[in-house]
């Protein structure tokens, strides 16, 4: 398994920046498809955005697209998050997460990944 590290979360205004990294260490890091998820007060893990091993495959939620960016280094064994035009209801735990490399789609379950970070704060005040 990998082991993943998040950093960079924190207290933020609404309509603001953030980037989050994921550092990895262990196994090869360009051997996994990875993602981000987040989960809020009171509610079930959610999916947030998926890169291929490559980075040349992105998938977002909804929710984030055209709003955040995910993108990764597979020199440097880290993976970002850039988060823009922040809202309220971003504000969540965020998990960086690795999975097999697959054929198909990137997936979006949390049962598609099984190495996960300890998650960092996102909070976002209006």
């Amino acid at each position: 398994q990998v082991q993943l590290v998040e950093s960079g979360g924190g207290l933020v205004q609404a309509g603001t920046s953030l980037r989050l990294s994921c550092a990895a260490s262990g196994r090869t890091f360009s051997s996994y498809e990875m993602a981000w998820f987040r989960q809020a007060p009171g509610k079930e893990r959610e999916f947030a955005a998926a890169i291929s091993w490559r980075g040349g495959s992105t998938r977002y939620a909804d929710s984030v697209k055209g709003r955040f960016t995910i993108s990764r280094d597979n020199a440097k064994n880290t993976m970002y998050l850039q988060m823009s035009n922040l809202k309220p209801e971003d504000t969540a735990v965020y998990y960086c997460a690795a999975g097999p490399r697959r054929a198909g789609p990137l997936q979006i379950g949390v049962s598609s990944y099984d190495s996960w970070g300890q998650g960092t704060q996102v909070t976002v005040s209006s």
